[in-house]
């Protein structure tokens, strides 16, 4: 079969590759109904993740189930499955606190820009759907493997609450899932940053009130000035540089809350600094599987489209001018055809 492959900067290949096997009786084998590129594959595709091997890419997945190992017991083949960048075993501890990104066992996904995955510890990162979905939603269900779920837990760690006030940092494609999600909260006002006007366009069409495009301390001037200079009552912070970091929590309130979801790139805070400004975070890998259930049931009955974010498909063959479509912000999401 043919998959992705990354061998350093700027050189990501459609190679031939062997099929997945079950190493575990716990995984299971998906045949992928489709795949994408991820925002945070760009970070090693840019040279800002040290690559020392050739690397299979890949993380969000949803698709048709070939085969189980003998220790899986609530998923079987022929079923429709989504599951998150994120496995779990969705019983330890932390799982059932919410958190299965940080479960005792877990992994991460690799390999999913192919037609079939090997997914670890299955019964807890797959989520089936009752019967197999129209092919319409599928770029909604794929989305929902990462980056729906993502900007989710940046509005639910930034406790988004009905009628509040909501600044978005980032017009990626997690930024862009945050802004459907605080709208689906309930928030009033959602005020996205963004410089792009397709990008700009789609963050309406999901639920901003208002588009702001200054950054750094000019773009947090233009938030004090649209919140009678109180700040905001809830922040995402959905890029993870040190400058989006920065500009998130000086767009806080005091008592505010900020989600982090972008992975940090040289971000550093200072201590003091962060004591006075009285702004709570909370962030890290989001626990996808955690929101699963609830954002399928959203899709299947048509009531978001996060599919959207999806602004160019390509034949998988194709994978290499999607990485740079996204690197040079010609594309927000690129969809994998196989």
């Amino acid at each position: 079969m043919l998959g992705t492959i990354l061998h350093g900067p700027g050189d990501v290949r459609c190679e031939e590759l062997p099929e997945p096997t079950l190493l575990h009786p716990t995984d299971a084998i998906v045949r992928l109904s489709a795949t994408c590129i991820c925002g945070s594959d760009l970070w090693p595709y840019r040279g800002l993740n040290e690559v020392t091997s050739p690397r299979a890419m890949g993380h969000e997945y949803c698709g048709i189930v070939e085969a189980v190992g003998d220790a899986v017991t609530t998923i079987r083949p022929g079923q429709f499955v989504v599951g998150s960048f994120c496995l779990s075993d969705n019983t330890c501890p932390h799982c059932h606190n919410g958190f299965q990104s940080s479960c005792e066992q877990r992994e991460f996904m690799t390999g999913a820009q192919a037609p079939l995955a090997r997914v670890p510890l299955a019964d807890g990162t797959l989520v089936a759907t009752a019967e197999r979905p129209p092919d319409d939603l599928i770029p909604s269900l794929l989305a929902a493997s990462d980056v729906l779920g993502t900007g989710w837990y940046a509005a639910d760690a930034a406790r988004v609450r009905p009628g509040s006030t909501v600044v978005v940092v980032g017009d990626g494609a997690v930024g862009l899932m945050g802004v459907l999600a605080a709208k689906q909260m309930g928030a009033e006002r959602i005020i996205a940053m963004s410089r792009h006007k397709s990008r700009q366009d789609l963050a309406l069409e999901f639920g901003a009130t208002d588009i702001i495009a200054e950054r750094g301390d000019a773009g947090v001037a233009r938030i004090k000035e649209l919140t009678r200079r109180i700040g905001a009552d809830s922040v995402l912070e959905c890029v993870g540089t040190r400058e989006s970091m920065m500009q998130a929590i000086q767009c806080a309130r005091p008592g505010a809350m900020v989600g982090y979801v972008g992975v940090p790139h040289g971000v550093e805070l200072d201590g003091q600094w962060l004591f006075f400004s009285q702004v709570g975070l909370l962030g890290g890998p989001a626990p996808v599987r955690r929101f699963l259930p609830h954002l399928m049931d959203l899709i299947l009955k048509r009531e978001i489209n996060p599919g959207k974010v999806f602004d160019l498909t390509l034949p998988l063959a194709d994978v290499a001018e999607g990485y740079r479509a996204m690197d040079e912000r010609r594309a927000i999401k690129t969809l994998l055809r196989l």
